[in-house]
């Protein structure tokens, strides 16, 4: 991640605050308590950028705003997500030095984690839920998409239809995960899928 995505710290009284922060990471220990750990881009003497964290301890006082400014808990706030938050400036000297979060406002989710391609139909694996597609400029790029009941599938119409209607050598758009296994044909999962 660039780092001119993420904000800095700023000093106001006795409360710091940052704006634009990255979760990197969330611990819900109990109700609405816990901690999350945020980076932010901090400056060296000499004015070079580099990525800090911080550690925000979350307690009752804690005040936790959604994107819609409505109260929220702790266990909303996931790995990913962009933040600014308004903290005590009495920290710890620990590695990454913690402080006592006041006010956290969720600016918006994590970056999507899938990917969109279009692709052609080689089979339908009604059987193991999957179809074999490639993309349509390298058949030699042959990917297999397993499909999950959560899976969308639209035909050129725009109606929900199911597996077995799809056919193949049809062009269709898919969304699907980041991530793939090794093997060969590599195996991923289908999120959604339109009939072009």
């Amino acid at each position: 991640m660039a780092l001119d995505h993420r904000g800095t710290l700023s000093q106001q009284g006795n409360m710091q605050q940052v704006t634009n922060a990255l979760v990197e990471d969330v611990t819900v220990e109990k109700g609405c308590t816990g901690f999350i750990l945020i980076s932010y881009t901090a400056y060296t003497s000499n004015q070079t950028p580099y990525i800090d964290v911080i550690r925000l301890n979350v307690d009752k006082n804690t005040k936790i705003l959604n994107l819609a400014g409505r109260s929220t808990c702790l266990s909303s706030i996931r790995k990913g997500m962009w933040i600014n938050a308004v903290f005590s400036s009495s920290m710890t000297r620990s590695i990454p030095p913690q402080a006592n979060a006041f006010l956290i406002l969720i600016r918006r989710g994590p970056r999507p984690s899938y990917n969109a391609s279009l692709q052609r139909i080689i089979s339908v694996d009604a059987k193991n839920n999957s179809i074999l597609a490639a993309d349509p400029l390298n058949i030699a790029r042959q990917t297999r998409f397993m499909i999950t009941n959560n899976t969308i599938i639209r035909n050129r119409s725009g109606n929900v239809i199911s597996l077995s209607d799809l056919q193949q050598g049809q062009l269709i758009s898919i969304l699907h995960a980041n991530f793939q296994t090794a093997s060969i044909p590599p195996q991923t999962t289908a999120f959604y899928i339109q009939v072009l």
